[in-house]
């Protein structure tokens, strides 16, 4: 039997924890890797390249819409399945939009987990009840466009946008990016530019705003 290669990003120790635990008490899946913010999700998955990733969206480094638009461009064979709180509408629209697979509210059965986690890796799709209503209003009123929460900022500067708002000072970007002070300056101006934020608050207040931070 072919085990199911799994990466598990939440950066929410425990409820990553309980999310391994539970995959790896079935005997067809096997988790290889786990990350506690959007960059490493990324990083491992072009590393491994596993069959599914399980992605919060909440997260530091990288929300996880953009994880699954970058995994879905880099990493061909990964099936993605979004696992969060987050019940509106627009991350249900947003997530499939850059190439989820896959839709489950965290207050699912464990069952069902593991029921879709095999789905995906089985080349199929797997949406909760939740997510399935809200992809059936979206066939029957296709002209509701959603604005991309990070505008026009590229992979880079979306990076920046989110060390900015863990608080880090723009030498602590320049050193966490491996570039220089003033490079890391520039990226931080065209993030604030390009989001009409005047300051850091602004920014803050931008990404809570658009479920960009928990």
């Amino acid at each position: 039997m072919t085990s199911i290669r799994v990466v598990v990003a939440d950066d929410h120790t425990i409820l990553r924890d309980g999310i391994v635990a539970l995959l790896e008490r079935d005997a067809e899946c096997h988790v290889v890797g786990q990350a506690s913010d959007g960059i490493e999700a990324v990083e491992l998955c072009v590393k491994l390249q596993p069959d599914v990733l399980v992605v919060d969206i909440s997260m530091p480094g990288l929300n996880g819409i953009e994880v699954v638009r970058r995994v879905t461009q880099d990493v061909e064979r990964t099936r993605i399945l979004v696992l969060t709180m987050h019940a509106e509408e627009e991350y249900v629209l947003h997530v499939v939009r850059a190439g989820a697979s896959g839709f489950l509210l965290k207050d699912s059965a464990s069952a069902e987990m593991v029921k879709a986690v095999k789905s995906l890796a089985a080349g199929k799709g797997y949406f909760g009840t939740h997510a399935s209503q809200v992809l059936a209003r979206q066939v029957h009123r296709p002209q509701k466009t959603l604005e991309d929460p990070y505008r026009s900022l590229t992979p880079r500067e979306r990076e920046v946008f989110h060390l900015i708002v863990e608080g880090l000072t723009t030498k602590e970007i320049a050193k966490r990016l491996d570039t220089s002070v003033k490079t890391a300056e520039n990226h931080r101006s065209r993030v604030l530019a390009k989001v009409e934020a005047r300051n850091t608050a602004e920014l803050i207040r931008y990404a809570v705003r658009h479920g960009l931070m928990d």
